[in-house]
């Protein structure tokens, strides 16, 4: 745990109780505020009470001592309309603030130069924390990973040198933290994405920018340039003076780090040099986890990991759990949980990265379809349907090759035995639902760890080295 010292002394709200709000209220009660608790779902209110922590309703309360309200990043703070907490924090010009910038106020307290490397961008973002976490483990730095991915960032250990923090930012866990400083900021991409919590797309563009525009002095700014709201971004923090490493998976950069032939290429000043390959990862298939890698590999380098350490690191790389998930190979078979593709744009990413797929889909399904996907229907050698969208997907799938199996473990063992039929040299059996999960499992992560047991459980299936 971090104890956040800041407000030693000082009484502090907190609402929204989940994993985050309870770390918050702990982290708080251990650096010396006094903390007040609260929450629309009675439930949590009943937990953080059983925690040991003073509830109330923020509504019947004075705000009047309170120094802040760390609010939880899934509570509205400008749309669709502000939540009521918050509209009661500005009357009271009592400052909003989430549990990042509680852990960036600790840092720059107590370890101002520790290493904290935050990651954002609409797409990427958790499988470049993963394997950046991943590189500087193996480059033997004290690694603590979390935020948007995995702990909240308060439950990690405190900042320190020699630890590094790789923080997962979402947008609106950037809108909360005001004073977002790390020493390596990274911007994956902007595409369309959560206009409801942020109005517009300029919006929403403009609260990623914050992470890459808040690099403190002599850190370094990694900027995706493949979309045209990161080329602006990009240019803007340049001529703001900022060191800026631009990455681009889809044309050569002048100066920067591209993706070329499988090869990771840094170039600058005229000079070029090879400093990572990437064939043969089959965690990092495909164009989307060659800009993840580009992006890990720049902010590797910014923290002075040598391109030998970077590229063991790359090779080892299991992949992120349900996302291009290898999970085991039968003969000429390989098997791949990507449960986390839970729309068609995700599942996109999955496709292009196979040519003879034996494509497991379907599950509750969300506006548009699999109708986009169509330029990668050739690829398909038979798709096995499943949940409430199989009727629908079967649809426009058309004359593609393809059965209703209505469950997970009749399409895994339909697949599993005739892609093996099939006699294809490198055929797979691909888990990418481009659904929700919730009809027939609560979250994806219980529908790809199902996959995983179904496909370890088959005979002759051995793990992927």
């Amino acid at each position: 745990m971090i104890p956040v010292t800041s407000f030693a002394g000082k009484t502090v709200a907190v609402f929204g109780l989940g994993g985050s709000g309870l770390a918050s209220c702990h982290a708080l009660k251990a650096g010396g505020a006094e903390v007040i608790a609260a929450d629309d779902n009675a439930e949590n209110v009943a937990k953080a009470a059983q925690a040991g922590f003073v509830t109330a309703d923020l509504r019947n309360v004075s705000w009047a001592n309170f120094a802040a309200l760390v609010l939880a990043p899934g509570v509205p703070l400008t749309h669709p309309v502000p939540h009521w907490s918050v509209l009661k924090a500005r009357e009271a010009g009592c400052e909003v603030i989430g549990d990042i910038e509680l852990f960036c106020r600790e840092r720059r307290r107590h370890a101002p130069n520790a290493p904290f490397v935050a990651i954002t961008g609409t797409n990427g973002k958790s499988t470049t924390t993963a394997l950046i976490a991943h590189l500087t483990k193996v480059a033997g730095y004290d690694t603590q990973m979390g935020g948007n991915i995995g702990t909240a960032i308060l439950s990690l250990e405190p900042p320190r040198m020699g630890r590094v923090h790789v923080i997962e930012m979402s947008s609106y866990q950037i809108d909360l933290t005001p004073s977002l400083d790390p020493s390596v900021g990274i911007l994956l991409n902007v595409s369309e994405d959560h206009i409801d919590r942020h109005g517009t797309i300029a919006h929403y563009a403009e609260v990623k920018e914050r992470l890459v525009a808040g690099v403190q002095d002599g850190g370094t700014a990694i900027v995706g340039v493949d979309d045209g709201f990161c080329r602006d971004i990009a240019d803007r923090l340049d001529r703001a003076g900022k060191n800026v490493v631009r990455i681009s998976v889809k044309n050569p950069l002048a100066s920067g780090i591209h993706v070329e032939h499988g090869n990771i290429v840094r170039t600058s000043g005229g000079a070029r040099s090879e400093i990572a390959a990437l064939g043969g990862i089959g965690s990092l298939r495909g164009q989307h986890n060659a800009q993840n890698a580009a992006c890990a590999a720049a902010a590797a380098l910014a923290m002075g990991i040598s391109p030998e350490v970077l590229q063991n690191g790359l090779r080892s790389f299991p992949g992120l759990a349900h996302r291009m998930e290898q999970v085991g190979r039968r003969g000429n078979v390989l098997f791949v949980n990507d449960s986390k593709g839970t729309n068609a744009d995700a599942t996109a990413h999955a496709l292009s990265s196979f040519g003879d797929i034996f494509w497991i889909a379907g599950g509750k399904p969300k506006a548009g379809g699999i109708t986009s996907l169509t330029g990668f229907f050739p690829r398909i050698r038979k798709a096995y349907l499943i949940g409430e969208a199989a009727q629908e997907f079967s649809g426009t799938l058309g004359s593609v090759a393809h059965e209703i199996s209505q469950t997970l473990d009749v399409a895994v063992e339909h697949a599993a035995r005739e892609a093996e039929a099939s006699g294809l040299t490198d055929a797979v059996v691909l888990l990418s639902p481009a659904c929700a999960s919730f009809d027939q499992y609560r979250n994806f992560e219980i529908r790809g760890t199902r996959f995983r047991e179904l496909v370890q459980a088959l005979p002759g299936v051995k793990p992927v080295v």
